[in-house]
């Protein structure tokens, strides 16, 4: 049966890119219908909407030549999924507080299927603290917001609140319905993000992880229907809606919190980048510039994901991260079975398309006595893919 999707378009420039998705959509064999507000309708035509989706555009919520005078229920109860794109911050403000003044108001407000948002405004609109609050209430509320991206807006500024890339929008739809929930039995707990090592109460000893592996291994793992724990060192991402986050700083407090949440998961992902070292002491006071050579006595971090293979539980599947410069399939083969991995992900920094910062990756496999080679993915498709490796090794397949 065809899924169906209900747009909402509202009053911002990028309605016209709606236009697109709907298209892509109807490519995707889904059934799609479009409502717009008035506002909306002064950016694009309600017949282009009518022609791409072949149903009745719909704008007033008293048309009188609408033959179904509650179209807002019919419309809600059709739905299987609801998304406002672009949702200006306007509807945003209207939505989070149950303000029902028009047809999509309205409509969203009578759905009882998943709402998603697409915000799309100016870059200062974006980061007001009333956005952002408004924000805050959706995920809460459990809308998932599907985050606007940097770029040239059309207003002349550059910032965040350009409209998601619309391709990128058509897939999570798609993939939100083929997903089956086969770990809606499981608790996964990931970990994410880099530790910082303080020097003195100015500086710190890091590295250059963003997070965004391990953040999206968190999002595969809750479409797939887990319990999910992120524990995430300092990171500049929004929190992944329905996970639960722990934020910590330093290695000896992700190791803490590890220690305790390791014994209530099914599968462990370690995907932060953690420091193997720490400076013996931290100075209480900011440390002075002199002309002189300054030393910092170094001592080595507890190595938390050995702790996790040594303390690893019969019913739990352990999964790795190795980033290496040289020589990746023998060393991360080799600390695949030192550390009792049952999964490592390895890739090479010097790669291009893997490691640090980026949005993709170039990994390998790697078991105690495997090793297989992918070509260059999304984080968020190598975050599915490390899952289902994961269940897979639970249930005695091999990686090859």
């Amino acid at each position: 049966m065809k899924k169906h999707i209900l747009i909402g378009v509202t009053g911002g420039i990028a309605a016209y890119k709606a236009c697109d998705l709907v298209s892509q959509l109807k490519k995707q064999d889904m059934e799609v219908r479009v409502m717009m507000t008035s506002h909306a309708a002064e950016f694009v035509s309600p017949l282009t909407f009518t022609t791409l989706s072949s149903h009745p555009c719909e704008v007033d919520l008293f048309d009188p030549s609408n033959p179904d005078p509650i179209a807002h229920i019919s419309l809600a109860k059709w739905a299987d999924l609801v998304l406002l794109i672009p949702c200006t911050a306007n509807v945003l403000a209207k939505v989070v507080h149950g303000i029902s003044d028009d047809l999509v108001t309205t409509t969203f407000l009578a759905c009882t299927c998943p709402k998603w948002i697409a915000p799309a405004m100016n870059v200062h609109m974006y980061e007001n603290p009333v956005t952002q609050n408004n924000l805050k209430l959706a995920r809460e509320l459990g809308y998932q917001i599907i985050e606007p991206v940097v770029g040239h807006l059309a207003c002349d500024d550059t910032g965040k609140g350009k409209l998601a890339d619309i391709y990128t929008v058509r897939d999570m739809i798609v993939r939100s319905f083929q997903q089956e929930k086969n770990l809606s039995n499981k608790k996964v707990l990931i970990t994410a993000g880099p530790t910082q090592e303080a020097i003195d109460p100015v500086r710190f000893i890091s590295n250059h992880s963003s997070g965004k592996q391990g953040y999206a291994i968190a999002k595969a793992a809750k479409e797939l229907g887990a319990d999910v724990t992120l524990v995430s060192g300092p990171v500049s991402l929004p929190p992944v809606d329905g996970v639960h986050t722990i934020p910590v700083t330093t290695a000896l407090d992700m190791f803490e919190v590890m220690k305790e949440e390791a014994q209530k998961a099914d599968y462990i992902v370690m995907a932060a980048a953690v420091a193997d070292y720490r400076p013996a002491k931290v100075a209480s006071d900011k440390i002075k510039k002199t002309k002189e050579e300054t030393q910092i006595e170094m001592v080595p971090n507890p190595d938390i994901l050995a702790w996790i293979g040594q303390h690893k539980q019969e019913n739990q599947i352990v999964c790795g991260f190795a980033m290496e410069t040289k020589d990746l399939d023998k060393n991360a083969q080799e600390k695949c079975i030192r550390k009792n991995c049952d999964l490592l992900i390895a890739n090479n920094l010097k790669v291009e398309g893997a490691g640090f910062q980026t949005d993709t990756n170039v990994v390998t496999l790697v078991s105690k006595n495997t090793l297989k080679h992918l070509p260059k993915c999304t984080k968020e498709e190598l975050g599915f893919l490390i899952l289902r490796t994961m269940k897979e090794i639970e249930e005695g397949k091999s990686l090859c």
